[in-house]
C-alpha cells in the first residue's frame, strides 16, 4: 500500500479517535452536571426563600423590588464576575380587597369564587349588579347585538378545549375571553364581565391574568369565576333567567414606577464578548407566591452558573442570567433588555428561556431555521439517557422573544404540561407544589445544553 494512502487512513484514524474521545469526555461532563444537580438543595431552598418570605410578586410592587434585591444579593454572594441591574418604568396595578361576587337568585344568594383580571379598573366600593348574559364566542355576542347586552354583565363561558396531549393547547382555545372580553363587553354597552377562567383543570381557585382595554371605549369591571363555579353559574342561568349578579373590586392603577432587570454573568474566557443567556421572569401574579410561574425559572437559570462555578467549568463565551422583569403584563423587562442588546450591539449565541414551570423537562423549542435545527439535533445523543429526546421547533419564551431582529437563537425548555395548569395565575401556584428532583432535572439539562452550545460554538 503506498506510503500516503497509509496516511491517509491513520489521519481519518486519528480523527475518529478524537471525536469519540471528545462524546465520551462530553458525557461524563453532562452526567457529573445532572450529578451534582440532582444532589443539591441550593435552589430549592432559594426558591422557598423567595415565595414565602417575599411571596407573589406583581410587577410595580414592594415585593417585586424585593425579589430583585433578593436576587442581586444572591447572585453577589456567588461571586460572579458581573452582577448589575437594568432600570425601567412599569405599570403599578394593585388588586385591592378581598375581591365579592354572588348571584341573587329566586331561592336566595349563591357565593362565587372570583378575582380581579390584571389591570382591570375596579367597581367602586358599592361594586355592580345587574342581570347577566352568557355567551360563548364572540358571534354569540354579536348576535345578541347592542339591545340584549346594554347595561348587562357579559359571563364568557366557553371551556378550556381538553382535547390537546399538551395543555398549552386547551389555555390558547380559551384565553382570547380574559384578554378581549372587556373591549368586546364595552362595544355593546356592557357594565362588566365575568370570565371562566383560563385552564384545564376543574377547581375552586379563579385564575387571575392580564387583560386588555380599548382606550376608545369605556373600560368596564373584569372578574374571572373558578372553573367549577362556573358551570354552577350556568347552570343557574338556565333556572334563573331573571337573576342579577353581583361583584366588587377595589383595583386601581397608580403611577408608573421604576423596576429592574438583574443580570450576573460568568465571563467568557475566550470570546467574552459573545453571550449564552439563560433567564426566567423575577415578577409573577399576587394570588399565589410565584412558584412554578416563574420562581423555577429563576433559580433554574441561576442553578446554571453555580453548576458552571462547582464543577470548574471556564466557560469560553460569557454566561449571562437574566432575571426579566414584567412579562405577566407588559414585558418590559424583555423590550428593555433587547433595547440595551442591540444599542450596544452586543452578539448572542443563544437565548434560553424557561417559564413552563417546575416539571419534569422533556426537551427545547428552537426559533430557528431547518438547517440551524439539526446543529441542534445532533446533540440530542447527549440527552437520551435523561429521557430529554424532544428537540424541535418552537419558541423561545416571551422574554427572549424581542431579540429575535438581533439573529440570536431563541431556544424554551419543554416541561411535562399536565400539571401547570392547576397552579397557572392561581392561589394554588404555591412553593409546596414544586417538586425538587424535576425543578433539578430542568437546571441540568439547561446546564448540559449551554455547556454543548459554548463548549462547540453553536451558532
Amino acid at each position: 500500500m503506498p506510503t500516503y494512502i497509509k496516511q491517509f487512513f491513520t489521519l481519518v484514524l486519528i480523527f475518529i479517535s478524537l471525536n469519540v474521545y471528545s462524546q465520551e469526555n462530553d458525557s461524563i461532563v453532562i452526567r457529573n452536571v445532572y450529578s451534582e444537580a440532582l444532589t443539591s438543595f441550593d435552589s430549592y431552598y432559594m426558591l422557598r426563600d423567595l415565595c414565602k418570605n417575599i411571596g407573589g410578586r406583581l410587577t410595580g410592587s414592594k415585593n417585586a423590588n424585593d425579589a430583585v434585591t433578593f436576587i442581586e444579593s444572591r447572585l453577589k454572594e456567588m461571586k460572579l464576575d458581573n452582577v448589575y441591574l437594568q432600570e425601567m418604568k412599569v405599570r403599578n396595578w394593585e388588586r385591592g380587597e378581598k375581591e365579592v361576587g354572588y348571584a341573587n337568585t329566586n331561592k336566595g344568594r349563591v357565593n362565587f369564587n372570583v378575582c380581579a383580571l390584571g389591570i382591570s379598573v375596579g367597581t367602586g366600593d358599592k361594586g355592580i349588579e345587574a342581570k347577566v348574559v352568557e355567551v360563548k364566542s364572540w358571534d354569540e355576542l354579536r348576535n345578541l347585538g347592542k339591545e340584549n347586552v346594554q347595561g348587562k354583565i357579559v359571563f364568557f363561558s366557553r371551556a378550556a378545549d381538553q382535547r390537546g396531549y399538551t395543555t398549552g393547547y386547551g389555555y390558547g382555545s380559551s384565553v382570547d375571553q380574559r384578554v378581549r372580553g372587556a373591549i368586546e363587553g364595552a362595544r355593546y354597552g356592557a357594565v362588566g364581565v365575568i370570565v371562566r377562567s383560563a385552564t384545564v383543570s376543574y377547581d375552586n381557585f379563579p385564575h387571575t391574568g392580564v387583560m386588555r382595554y380599548n382606550d376608545s371605549l369605556t373600560k368596564i369591571p373584569a372578574i374571572a369565576i373558578s372553573t367549577k363555579d362556573s358551570d354552577v353559574l350556568s347552570s343557574l342561568l338556565k333556572e334563573n333567567k331573571d337573576m342579577t349578579f353581583y361583584f366588587r373590586t377595589t383595583c386601581h392603577q397608580d403611577e408608573d414606577t421604576e423596576s429592574y432587570n438583574v443580570i450576573g454573568e460568568l465571563k467568557g474566557s475566550e470570546k467574552p464578548e459573545e453571550i449564552i443567556v439563560v433567564g426566567g421572569h423575577v415578577d409573577s401574579w399576587d394570588l399565589g407566591e410565584g412558584a412554578h410561574d416563574d420562581g423555577t425559572g429563576i433559580v433554574q437559570s441561576i442553578e446554571v452558573l453555580r453548576i458552571f462555578q462547582t464543577l470548574g467549568i471556564k466557560p469560553r463565551h460569557t454566561i449571562r442570567f437574566v432575571g426579566f422583569m414584567d412579562e405577566e403584563i407588559d414585558q418590559k423587562g424583555g423590550r428593555k433588555y433587547a433595547e440595551i442588546v442591540k444599542a450596544k450591539n452586543e452578539i448572542h449565541l443563544a437565548a434560553i428561556e424557561t417559564d413552563g414551570g417546575g416539571f419534569t423537562p422533556h426537551g427545547f423549542s428552537f426559533e430557528v431555521s431547518e438547517e440551524k435545527l439539526q446543529q441542534y439535533k445532533d446533540l440530542q445523543k447527549y440527552f437520551a439517557p435523561y429521557w430529554m429526546h424532544l428537540f424541535v421547533k418552537g419558541g423561545g419564551g416571551v422574554d427572549v422573544s424581542f431579540l429575535k431582529e438581533t439573529r440570536t437563537t431563541l431556544i424554551g425548555l419543554i416541561t411535562d404540561s399536565q400539571r401547570y395548569f392547576d397552579y397557572h395565575h392561581s392561589a394554588n401556584d404555591v412553593f409546596e407544589n414544586v417538586n425538587r428532583r424535576e425543578l433539578q432535572l430542568g437546571s441540568a439539562s439547561i446546564a448540559a445544553l449551554v455547556y454543548l452550545i459554548d463548549k462547540y460554538d453553536i451558532r
